[in-house]
């Protein structure tokens, strides 16, 4: 006998192709738009379609997505319903982001959606109304004291001073190479950054030290020129900027600091320069902002030349 024809040995019949769920290949399609056509990074496709599939479930529980079936009392409710009593400002945008972003998706494909526009409106945010979240000279050392630590100590230590010293974003710490970093001068050179360009910054000396120490006595020899790796599945790998924040994060927590990433430590230099006579336009240039607007919320931390502009008393003649 065949063995091959044996019950036991017999393939299974292939079973009918499961069908897609529309709501799940609606948001493939709006991913693709935004990846394709807008060109967006993966995080802010994941945010925008995390928050456009709550909205499309909760319509259409998994039937056919139709545009025309969406009201603007829909909209409503469920930006109320997702926001709930007192939203912060930037849970808010992000809502009537993806939202906006998802509409417009929607008209290049056809769709008439000028009435679900309208009732998405932007949150108020007054300019230069909070001041910058930054630490104190005091919790700055609890975080250096608190480090390093972990499976990779030295880089974390790196990681930390390169946000703290030199004002890096996480996106830019995770693209750092071996090569930007020129050791004879003393510099850094930073490569596709937000602002699009090429920039040069001074390396400072305890960010160099903890450079070099995690490249000479952690960083395992690797064929990728990125300056810090990490472990997945078994290999390294250049590090992403989700994981760099995470680092500052868990470096924070561990310093019984407020759970903050790279930005925390970006105002916090800027503060120390402004606190330590430094102008407007050296915090931009330290800080690589493209428009001294940006920048502009730092001048409220310049207490004793805002003393020297008293206005007049209330019913004086000044």
């Amino acid at each position: 006998m065949n063995p091959t024809a044996h019950p036991r040995n017999a393939q299974p019949a292939r079973s009918a192709a499961v069908p897609i769920d529309p709501v799940t290949d609606e948001l493939r399609r709006y991913d693709d738009h935004l990846r394709d056509v807008r060109g967006l990074a993966a995080k802010t496709r994941h945010d925008r379609c995390r928050i456009v599939a709550q909205l499309l479930r909760k319509k259409f529980a998994g039937g056919v997505v139709t545009i025309a079936k969406l009201s603007a009392v829909d909209i409503r409710r469920f930006i109320a319903r997702h926001l709930g009593d007192s939203p912060s400002h930037s849970a808010a945008a992000q809502v009537a982001t993806a939202l906006r972003s998802y509409l417009r998706y929607r008209t290049v494909c056809g769709d008439s959606v000028v009435g679900l526009s309208a009732v998405i409106s932007s949150p108020v945010q007054w300019k230069l109304a909070s001041l910058p979240r930054a630490l104190k000279p005091d919790e700055v050392q609890r975080l250096l004291a608190a480090l390093p630590y972990g499976r990779k100590p030295r880089r974390g230590y790196a990681i930390v001073r390169c946000a703290l010293d030199m004002g890096l974003r996480a996106g830019e710490i995770a693209n750092l190479s071996i090569d930007a970093i020129d050791w004879r001068e003393g510099t850094v050179t930073l490569k596709g950054t937000k602002s699009r360009r090429q920039d040069i910054l001074p390396l400072p000396m305890a960010t160099g030290q903890a450079l070099a120490d995690y490249l000479q006595h952690e960083r395992l020899a690797n064929p990728s020129r990125a300056l810090f790796l990490c472990r997945r599945e078994s290999r390294d790998i250049p590090i992403t900027t989700y994981a760099v924040e995470n680092v500052i994060r868990r470096a924070c927590r561990r310093a019984g600091l407020p759970d903050s990433g790279s930005h925390l430590l970006r105002h916090t230099l800027a503060c120390r320069l402004v606190e330590q006579g430094g102008s407007l336009k050296e915090v931009a240039d330290v800080l690589r902002h493209r428009s001294l607007e940006t920048t502009r919320i730092y001048a409220k931390l310049d207490t004793p030349n805002l003393a020297e502009v008293p206005l007049p008393w209330p019913g004086s003649e000044s």
